[in-house]
């Protein structure tokens, strides 16, 4: 057991449900549960199916502490040891004779009912990792756990926001160029576009780089894959903008396990606050994998039947396989084609029970320029009104409210001054 805690909770937990803060996915770790009552080893349960938990391998079983001593003193101790305990007697003293069966490194989570701080001072002197007050949710417990596998005084752990379109050719991918060109810009945030479709991917097009290197060299070289490696393979658009490109060509075929950029993610975890993916409209493994792994989800839609048919389809999939998560957030694009029937955003709002972020214009012109000239559309025109709509995105993806910020000058009050005149 380590000596490494953190600070007990002051209030009773929340009633489990969506929630909006980030948490670090855990890595490849075994837990085991043990438990006094159905209520938490339920909750324990449900926290095994949390997206987060996704790689740890966790086992339930029943009888608490006595449980576990017994358990161990002819098995070797799991990476995370999870006991239920409501007594504080039999707790220090339950603790001490696990400590005799103990193997070096492992991290023990308690939950317990005393809410004390010599009971928690005790339970740190005795190398006890965290500390959580009973009832517990299915959040509760994926929290606890996560949390030891990060760092206090690292940097927080990147969010990952995916992009996917209901369809094809809806311009997903340009609108998850121009999120991220607005988490980069205006939000100040240092972002990574990852471009996953490795046949016909337009990022590099549209951000106007040909890097010789890219995203396929990151898959097909799993081994390989560290932050050194992943940085050498980065282009620079801006100071706060990455790509991470595909390459576009067909000369190989791009068919993937479901893990196969598991790696790639985790090392751009460690090094960028903000990853952007632009996913293909396809279904497979890797791509529900990516969507499902996300902390954000942004899903584009055309005003059709066909698009309301996926979105909602995908909706209610994300939403079952990430409880404990927000749910998704979907957009129309290419609203007002003319003389094209289309179904209104109300409608797309009854039928999926959520409001469209924003409601994008059918502009060919402008957008179609952009994509030529391999430009963003705030680049080719600095107050078109579809880019307050990518920064209203960016906002509700990142949790940011505020942007940037320029500096003023000490002429700036004069300067307002006149302006007002």
């Amino acid at each position: 057991m380590i000596n490494y805690a953190r600070q007990i909770q002051e209030e009773q937990p929340e009633a489990p449900g969506p929630v909006e803060e980030h948490i670090a996915p855990a890595p490849r770790v075994s837990v085991q549960a043990f438990c006094e009552t159905v209520e938490t080893a339920a909750a324990v349960q449900s926290a095994g199916e949390d997206r987060r938990l996704g790689k740890a391998h966790l086992k339930i079983q029943m009888g608490g502490m006595a449980a576990a001593i017994e358990a161990y003193r002819s098995a070797p101790t799991p990476n995370v040891i999870v006991l239920e305990s409501d007594a504080r007697t039999d707790l220090l003293a339950g603790l001490d004779q696990l400590a005799t069966v103990c193997d070096a490194g492992t991290r023990v989570v308690v939950i317990g009912r005393i809410n004390d701080v010599m009971l928690y001072r005790e339970l740190v002197r005795r190398g006890v990792s965290d500390y959580v007050l009973a009832p517990v949710g299915a959040i509760d417990v994926v929290r606890s756990i996560c949390n030891l596998f990060s760092a206090p005084e690292a940097k927080a752990v990147g969010r990952i926001i995916a992009v996917v379109g209901a369809k094809g050719g809806v311009g997903a991918s340009t609108i998850s160029h121009n999120v991220a060109w607005a988490i980069a810009r205006d939000l100040a945030m240092d972002a990574v576009v990852a471009d996953l479709d490795l046949a016909f991917g337009t990022a590099g097009l549209d951000y106007n780089q040909d890097p010789p290197q890219g995203i396929a060299d990151a898959v097909f070289s799993p081994d390989r894959v560290d932050t050194a490696f992943i940085d050498r393979l980065l282009s620079k658009c801006t100071d706060h903008l990455s790509l991470l490109a595909a390459p576009a060509t067909l000369d190989r075929v791009y068919d993937f396990g479901t893990d196969a950029f598991d790696a790639v993610f985790d090392t751009l975890r460690a090094t960028m606050p903000c990853i952007v993916l632009d996913v293909p409209h396809q279904w497979s493994g890797w791509t529900k994998r990516a969507l499902i792994g996300a902390d954000d989800i942004l899903i584009v839609a055309a005003p059709d039947l066909a698009n309301l048919r996926n979105t909602k389809n995908l909706f209610d999939l994300l939403k079952a396989a990430r409880p404990n998560d927000r749910p998704p957030l979907y957009c129309l694009n290419q609203v007002g084609v003319p003389k094209r029937p289309e179904i209104a955003a109300a409608e797309f709002a009854k039928a999926i029970e959520s409001q469209p972020v924003v409601s994008i214009p059918f502009e060919p012109q402008i957008f179609g320029s952009a994509a030529n000239n391999g430009q963003m559309i705030a680049e080719i025109s600095a107050n078109h009104k579809s880019i307050e709509m990518f920064l209203q995105i960016a906002q509700r993806l990142t949790g940011r409210s505020e942007t940037k910020k320029q500096k003023s000058s000490l002429l700036s009050p004069l300067i307002e001054k006149l302006r007002g005149k």
